[in-house]
């Protein structure tokens, strides 16, 4: 596991979405590694958030930052060129809607330039993401179902992080919802080192401290 690092992406869709520049500015400055920006078409999810033209904006003040869009949508093919083209590094998207294509979709979102995350929902389970792996830089473990912020972490979820880590010692694995101080030693242990926070950090009072008890967290289960 030396290969790996700690990462800490914190979700932004509890953020003050009216200063969204400024809350993500202040995230990077008090040491989020990423940002990670959840797009919901309110058709694979009951919510709807924000698409590609907000996220060129965010693009074009933000420059250097990089940015994750976990794409809660029906048609994630449909978003690939316009995701590119505002800017965004990493492309993570549901298999569930898209089975028969996932191959297909990661290419091209290969081809557009990003990086390929591939997600599941709680009830997916962790071996239908396995064919996958080989065209893929991350797998996302969702410890919420997908759609609104601030619900509480399934902690069932984790031997499915497990069972990527034992088989794929240097594959990275993110996790996302529920977590913060409470939750974060159950995801390290098990072998997730990108940790998407949404509440926790948002909303804590310092939020440099909450990131930097996190990345020790994990820092400490990789040394492991």
């Amino acid at each position: 596991m030396s290969s790996l690092s700690a990462k800490i992406g914190p979700s932004i869709l509890n953020a003050d979405l009216s200063q969204l520049h400024e809350e993500s500015q202040r995230l990077l400055d008090n040491g989020a590694d990423y940002l990670h920006l959840d797009v919901m078409d309110g058709t694979f999810v009951p919510n709807l958030t924000f698409g590609h033209p907000v996220v060129k904006c965010l693009r074009n003040k933000i420059k250097d930052a990089f940015f994750e869009t976990h794409m809660m949508v029906q048609a994630p093919q449909q978003w690939i060129e316009p995701m590119a083209d505002a800017g965004v590094n990493q492309y993570t998207f549901h298999i569930e809607p898209v089975m028969d294509s996932v191959v297909d979709i990661c290419r091209k979102v290969q081809e557009a330039g990003m990086k390929v995350g591939l997600a599941i929902k709680p009830g997916t389970p962790v071996e239908a993401v396995k064919e996958f792996i080989a065209i893929a830089d991350m797998v996302l473990i969702m410890t919420v179902e997908p759609g609104f912020g601030g619900q509480k972490f399934m902690a069932d979820m984790m031997p499915k992080v497990q069972w990527l880590r034992d088989n794929y010692p240097n594959l990275d694995i993110e996790v996302d919802g529920g977590v913060g101080l409470a939750t974060i030693d159950a995801c390290a242990k098990a072998g997730a080192n990108m940790i998407v926070a949404g509440t926790a950090i948002i909303r804590a009072d310092d939020q440099a401290a909450v990131i930097r008890q996190l990345k020790h967290s994990v820092e400490g289960a990789i040394k492991h």
